[in-house]
């Protein structure tokens, strides 16, 4: 059965960051590659995005669904969670609800819903095993909703990518292009679409090793001043994303140029 409207929500692994466009005009991102790829099979195939970069779980629920609703999708993706793994004051069993409000929601929406559990960061980054625990307890609540609700998830924890640094791009955080690629594999896999198998064959080579000067580069240039926004957004009342708004809002269709690598 082929897809005839596919709507993506999330946070900003979602809306393609760190994926640009060549004109970088905007991110493109694995949701961009699987509607691309969709449209392949669908005369009058249509695509929206309304993830936005910096949202926790109950606020795509509560900002992006309801327009998802109005769409009224064949397809839903749901990418999300990822700061609320990072943010203060995190509790495990508030997080859990949101997941479960989130997917349960997204199946109420559409027929088809893709889920996704986060990588293991702790290879990639210092101190990153800090996290471990946080993306774990996600994790565990994404699988047990997404089974609960028939969504189909796309596992990317034990995905050895998590280990090639090429895959991310230079905060360790969001993806490539390569790492976007991947997960719209994964995704088109889970769905039983055929697509381009180089998209889940291992990058050729090997990635650079890791330093002690890269990961003080990395603290200074990608750490740092994130840090440094977030304090001041906390100190005006802000919150991450703020300000950003979805970069594809209505279902349209997928241009000629949207589909290609």
């Amino acid at each position: 059965m082929g897809f005839h409207t596919f709507v993506a929500v999330g946070d900003s692994c979602a809306e393609g960051l760190d994926d640009p466009y060549p004109d970088h005009s905007q991110y493109r991102g694995w949701a961009d590659y699987v509607a691309g790829r969709l449209a392949r099979d669908e005369t009058g195939f249509r695509y929206a995005n309304l993830a936005v970069r910096g949202r926790r779980l109950d606020q795509i629920t509560a900002e992006q669904l309801p327009t998802a609703e109005r769409h009224e999708p064949d397809l839903i993706a749901l990418f999300g969670g990822g700061n609320d793994v990072m943010s203060r004051g995190w509790d495990a069993r508030t997080v859990a609800r949101r997941v479960d409000t989130a997917i349960r929601r997204c199946t109420q929406i559409a027929p088809t819903v893709v889920t996704f559990t986060l990588s293991d960061i702790a290879h990639r980054m210092p101190l990153g095993g800090r996290m471990r625990p946080r993306v774990t307890a996600l994790n565990d609540a994404i699988r047990e909703a997404s089974v609960s609700y028939g969504a189909k998830l796309v596992d990317l924890w034990p995905d050895q990518a998590a280990h090639d640094s090429r895959y991310f791009g230079p905060d360790r955080l969001h993806l490539s292009q390569a790492g976007h690629l991947r997960v719209a594999g994964h995704v088109l896999d889970r769905l039983g679409v055929a697509h381009d198998g180089s998209w889940l064959q291992p990058l050729p080579g090997a990635p650079a090793p890791g330093s002690a000067i890269a990961d003080l580069r990395w603290l200074w240039q990608e750490v740092l001043p994130v840090g440094i926004t977030r304090l001041r957004n906390r100190i005006i009342g802000r919150s991450p994303g703020d300000g950003f708004l979805p970069k594809r809002p209505e279902l349209l269709p997928v241009a000629f140029s949207e589909a290609q690598v």
